[in-house]
């Protein structure tokens, strides 16, 4: 057996283990919400009202900055890996069929990488590095949050573990380079008002 097949074998054994043998009520309740944009419209809402009041003249910066970094995650997962890599959903797998749990719409898309883990872990890294809330709750709690859909994927049935794996490595690097470079720009400008002060 390849490294390769070996890894998928199990991604599938986990993916069970997930979306069939830790199945209970409540998370039957919560998680297919857990994707759900709407659901989560009060804490984007609170991303926003937070940024603005807490950011100085920067806000805006910080706010379209957040916004690129979304665009180029989801376009790098949804046009660029999925669109290659052509990975089947479990949901749509046939060999998976007499096992699965599916607790929400399957869709037609491909499954690798998972655009909702890596768009929400994008936002959880740039908002950390930006915000310069490494070591502190808020830490914990953002990447709490981006876990907690993350998982709810593989759960409701349209993801393996993998995906979600990758999916949030991928955002993670690209929230930190773009948190990155922005604060590169931002101590620039600070050099550059400072040069004309002299």
């Amino acid at each position: 057996m390849s490294m390769i097949q070996a890894l998928l074998e199990g991604d599938q054994w986990l993916f069970k283990v997930i979306n069939s043998s830790m199945s209970n009520s409540l998370f039957d309740l919560l998680l297919p919400w857990f994707r759900e944009r709407l659901f989560w419209a009060p804490f984007y809402l609170f991303i926003v009202a937070f940024t603005l009041l807490n950011t100085g003249n920067r806000r805006w910066l910080i706010l379209i900055g957040l916004v690129v970094t979304v665009g180029l995650t989801d376009f790098t997962s949804s046009t660029i890996i999925k669109k290659n890599v052509h990975r089947i959903r479990p949901c749509n797998a046939v060999a998976l069929q007499e096992d699965i749990h599916i607790r929400v719409p399957c869709g037609g898309g491909f499954s690798f990488t998972s655009s909702h883990a890596a768009n929400h872990f994008a936002v959880a890294v740039f908002l950390i590095v930006v915000l310069g809330l490494a070591g502190q709750w808020h830490q914990k709690a953002m990447l709490g949050w981006s876990g907690s859909i993350a998982f709810s994927q593989v759960y409701v049935g349209v993801h393996y573990p993998l995906d979600v794996v990758c999916g949030a490595l991928l955002g993670s690097l690209m929230g930190w380079f773009m948190a990155k470079a922005l604060l590169g720009v931002f101590r620039r400008s600070d050099h550059f008002r400072e040069g004309l002060r002299w």
